[in-house]
């Protein structure tokens, strides 16, 4: 059985748009925890788009926002210091951007729903857990994909802007993929660096292992790529081994289900594979905007039968406190993984 993944670290320009909109919504969650917020990214070289929906207590200014989003760039590492080291033409620079806003308030439509204390979207939400501690009961191909990319990030082969691809056979790692910025001059050094580390991480060579299949890669981030939030999401979740339901989790507060919903799908998966004693489990979780049911459905993973399913009536605000989604705890979230 084949099986694959990819991660993006979040000198992704994607990553970085999720990474930016978490962090803005930590700062208004800080001072009010009711914050109502959706706030998509938009990023392309040093200019920065905000467009969506806030409504808080919690005032900020345009320029109070746009240093806020300075501030999550330079936390990924597009610094001064690394453009200077890059080139200005090459990677972005967080004391060089531009930021623009399109935002308005909730809509009092989404607004009369979650004032009940009931969801502010409708949807169906996929968890998974497969009998694998050593990976914290995620998929080996995901984890070891993910293992990689940040691995290269502290060690500091390369440039921040890190992808990687891992495919595994029947249980064993057989081919590895990365991309790592270089410039031309390094990439001998890369090519020489690369394999004991991802040999490190895998606990054996790979039968096939591809590093930067383009060569030198020198343009990166927002530079590169034109990033948006929410495009990452089969990295966000179980890379190509589970459904994905809803939309991005990262430009949510905890009431929009996209969010809370899908790290509540994976608590019941975990729950039920100890319950229904299967080795992989799939969670299905639906909800209805302005409502309180919660409709659940397990299914063993192996044979793709329905194995129980129920509905739970709870007050959103009871299952966001459950999850500790009331916090400013989303740049944390993004930054090291959903399910960490």
């Amino acid at each position: 059985m084949r099986a694959t993944s990819e991660y993006a670290t979040l000198g992704h320009a994607d990553r970085m748009c999720d990474f930016i909109s978490s962090y803005i919504l930590d700062r208004y969650m800080e001072r009010d925890p009711k914050t109502r917020y959706a706030v998509e990214v938009q990023m392309k070289d040093n200019f920065v788009t905000l467009g969506g929906e806030v409504t808080s207590k919690a005032k900020f200014t345009k320029a109070e926002r746009a240093e806020f989003v300075r501030e999550a760039v330079r936390q990924v590492g597009y610094t001064a210091a690394y453009a200077k080291r890059w080139g200005a033409d090459n990677v972005p620079n967080a004391d060089a951007l531009k930021v623009t806003e399109h935002l308005s308030e909730q809509s009092p439509d989404i607004a009369q729903g979650v004032d009940a204390d009931g969801w502010g979207d409708q949807g169906i939400f996929w968890g998974m857990a497969i009998r694998f501690p050593k990976t914290g009961n995620m998929p080996l191909d995901h984890f070891i994909a993910r293992r990689i990319g940040e691995r290269l990030v502290e060690e500091r082969i390369g440039g921040i802007d890190v992808k990687t691809q891992v495919e595994v056979m029947d249980g064993r790692v057989s081919s590895v993929i990365v991309a790592v910025p270089c410039f031309r001059r390094d990439l001998p050094d890369l090519l020489q660096d690369i394999p004991p580390l991802v040999r490190s991480v895998v606990g054996h060579k790979p039968p096939s292992l591809v590093v930067n299949g383009t060569g030198a890669y020198v343009r990166h981030g927002s530079m590169g790529d034109c990033g948006t939030t929410g495009r990452k999401l089969v990295v966000d979740f179980y890379g190509g081994n589970c459904r994905i339901g809803g939309g991005s989790p990262w430009t949510k507060d905890p009431t929009k289900a996209d969010l809370t919903l899908n790290v509540y799908a994976r608590k019941k998966a975990l729950e039920a594979m100890e319950r229904f004693g299967l080795e992989l489990c799939h969670v299905a979780v639906a909800c209805c905007i302005g409502r309180r049911d919660i409709t659940v459905t397990v299914f063993d993973g192996i044979t793709n039968r329905q194995v129980a399913d129920w509905t739970e009536s709870r007050p959103a605000s009871e299952v966001i406190a459950e999850l500790g989604l009331d916090k400013p705890v989303y740049a944390d979230k993004c930054r090291r993984g959903l399910f960490a």
